[in-house]
């Protein structure tokens, strides 16, 4: 694989150290500026809308530069969210920083997605996107826990300090190791807005807020699930999170290598097996060695639809991917906080802490549903264009004949 891949991996890890780091953090940043945990949560909130919403917004505003200086651009922007996080004397401008990271996220995953593939053999195209996203996975391993750890030794502001260090190095790995590739000729805004009337690209990007939604659907509540159903103590719900990291960091590389030899039939595996194994999550939430096992194949499982997903998305909008590919980054957010409030909903309703499990699950399940029928289309779709192809080769050959 390319050094390149290393440069946006490291620029992968700062982002997902950025994203996850706060909700460890939550009550020590709420302390300092003087407001609720509730209130401080629109730093959660206000991250994952930026990801939605700046996505598109900033993929779109660099179609006119080469990837390479957008990636830069976004690694830009990222270091002066987390520097304005770091510094910011009130609350109001701690969300304004919050933001302003977060226009990096998916124009950073969907840009560095395509740059990936571009980097590789055609065979071995999600196998660099899984790579790139080795560093959002292992920052969930490495860079969130120590993250937390520090900002609440010494202080969350110097979290956040060496937080923008490693946006960073990720800029200079970015400059260094990634090929000045320049920018498709022809095309334009409009190519890459009419990747969207591909209904393969839609039923892809759906598969992608179901499917990651139902992973997030359990783990939005796995704190009050281990502790309250479980037994574990409030301290275990960390390694019980690393547990869940490191089942990312195997499912997506296996999901990488996988997806290179047969895409559809490894999104039905992961996707059937995930909604079976978040539904079992119900009872095996009761043990503790049996929950954190379970805990460790969501992380596993969830993950290894990412490469496959990501890249099924790059092949339908071939020609102009660049803002599919972001807008999909943008809709495992939006799966994550779909699948947060429904599963929020489940529990108002007195189901008990369990419940979201099944809401997963059938998320999950319904993404399966959409990977089946995406292939049935496909196969339709293939088999008519034959039926084009052979009746306008026989009328060349009548043509010839007469």
């Amino acid at each position: 694989m390319p050094l390149a891949l290393l440069a946006l991996a490291i620029g992968a890890f700062g982002i997902g150290t950025t994203e996850f780091v706060i909700m460890g953090l939550l009550p020590e940043v709420a302390g300092d500026f003087g407001v609720s945990i509730p209130t401080a949560g629109f730093l959660v909130t206000g991250y994952a809308l930026g990801v939605m919403f700046g996505a598109p917004l900033m993929t779109a505003l660099g179609t006119r530069m080469s990837r390479k200086r957008m990636l830069m651009l976004l690694m830009g922007l990222f270091i002066l969210g987390n520097l304005l996080s770091a510094v910011a004397p009130d609350f109001s401008l701690m969300l304004v920083g919050r933001v302003v990271a977060s226009l990096a996220h998916g124009a950073f995953f969907g840009i560095g997605s395509v740059v990936a593939a571009d980097l590789v053999a055609p065979d071995k195209k999600a196998g660099a996107i899984a790579m790139m996203f080795t560093g959002l996975t292992v920052a969930n391993v490495v860079g969130v826990p120590l993250g937390t750890l520090i900002g609440q030794s010494v202080g969350w502001r110097v979290t956040f300090t060496i937080v923008a260090g490693l946006g960073v190095i990720g800029l200079a790995g970015v400059a260094r190791l990634v090929p000045d590739m320049p920018k498709p000729e022809g095309v334009h805004l409009r190519h890459e807005l009419a990747a969207f009337k591909n209904v393969q690209v839609l039923l892809a990007m759906a598969m992608t807020v179901l499917g990651f939604g139902g992973v997030f659907a359990a783990i939005t509540y796995i704190a009050p699930m281990m502790t309250n159903v479980a037994g574990f103590a409030d301290g275990s719900v960390t390694w019980l999170l690393v547990l869940f990291g490191l089942g990312m960091v195997v499912g997506n590389l296996v999901g990488g290598r996988f997806a290179d030899r047969a895409l559809m039939p490894m999104l039905y595996v992961s996707l059937g097996a995930l909604a079976v194994v978040l539904a079992l999550f119900t009872l095996t939430a009761q043990n503790k060695i049996a929950a954190a096992v379970t805990i460790a194949l969501i992380g596993a499982l969830g993950f290894a639809t990412v490469p496959p997903l990501q890249k099924r998305v790059l092949d339908q909008a071939h020609g102009a991917p660049t803002l599919a590919s972001a807008v999909n980054i943008g809709a495992f957010n939006l799966g994550n906080a779909l699948s947060a409030w429904l599963g929020g909903l489940v529990i108002a309703g007195g189901l008990g802490y369990t419940a979201p499990n099944w809401v997963g699950a059938g998320l999950a399940a319904a993404a399966l549903v959409l990977a089946v029928l995406s292939a049935v289309l496909e196969r339709r779709a293939d088999a008519s264009s034959k039926v084009v192809a052979d009746a306008e080769l026989s009328e060349q050959k009548t043509a010839v004949h007469h």
